[in-house]
């Protein structure tokens, strides 16, 4: 796919991973229209990113309506829509029994699954809807393509995180079969599972910690630049070939137990 003029959302885009996803689009000519629930965070980063080039939607991923009227928006805006990126997500650690015995209340498992696995579906289901109707814009009847944010915890879940890896596990496992029923429509869906990245939040454990998880990391010895992940959704976007995958982009890592 050319990137040149082509729409993207991305949800989450306000900032970390799906900020650096929207400016690295950016560069290379695409429109971005960011989904986030955080609407301060989210015209900041349309005033970095430049009103020509970026748009916002307030956006509750996990509401059906919230989502419906941020694509109508992107669309209103932009004309079209080629480009998805789920990059939305939570994830506070918790462990099924905590310190007092007591199990880890359904509602908190709930809301991490609503947020990372409901809400990726719930957005891509309406997104490829609308992407379908257009006309295809290359030889292979390509109409755009989806990329869903999961993360190395979908294999290698720690202590203190089974509704974040069940989440992310749940989107790893989304990726082929919505690939395959999607084939007829020109739309391709991969996966992107991140490893430790060097986001705002990384950095605000401080700088001893973050050097200590870098060095938990295979090579290179630090944490991931967010542009490495930029750079990556770009790939996808551009290579048609690729399709139906689950990427790894880690440096290496296999997380330990703890």
């Amino acid at each position: 796919m050319e990137l040149n003029n082509k729409v993207a959302i991305v949800t989450g885009g306000a900032s970390g991973l799906g900020y650096a996803a929207s400016a690295a689009l950016i560069e290379k000519g695409a429109k971005v229209c960011i989904f986030d629930f955080n609407e301060q965070a989210a015209k900041a980063a349309v005033a970095q990113l430049g009103s020509d080039n970026a748009t916002f939607a307030t956006v509750n991923v996990t509401d059906e309506a919230s989502v419906q009227a941020g694509l109508e928006h992107c669309l209103q805006t932009f004309g079209q829509l080629h480009i998805v990126l789920n990059s939305a997500g939570i994830g506070p650690p918790e462990k099924v029994i905590n310190r007092e015995g007591e199990p880890l209340p359904l509602d908190n498992f709930k809301k991490i699954v609503d947020v990372n696995m409901f809400g990726t579906f719930n957005v891509l289901s309406k997104a490829a809807a609308e992407i379908a109707k257009q006309s295809p814009i290359n030889d292979d009847n390509g109409r755009g393509v989806i990329i869903n944010v999961a993360s190395v915890a979908a294999f290698d879940g720690q202590i203190g995180q089974p509704a974040y890896a069940a989440s992310k596990a749940g989107i790893v496992g989304m990726a082929l079969p919505i690939a395959r029923e999607f084939a007829r429509y020109g739309i391709r869906v991969n996966t992107i599972a991140p490893g430790l990245f060097r986001t705002p939040l990384a950095e605000s454990l401080g700088e001893k910690v973050v050097e200590a998880l870098g060095n938990s990391v295979e090579y290179p010895k630090r944490l991931g630049d967010p542009k490495e992940f930029g750079k990556l959704v770009v790939q996808i976007a551009e290579n048609d070939y690729l399709n139906g995958e689950v990427i790894r982009l880690d440096g290496a890592i296999r997380m330990q137990a703890r």
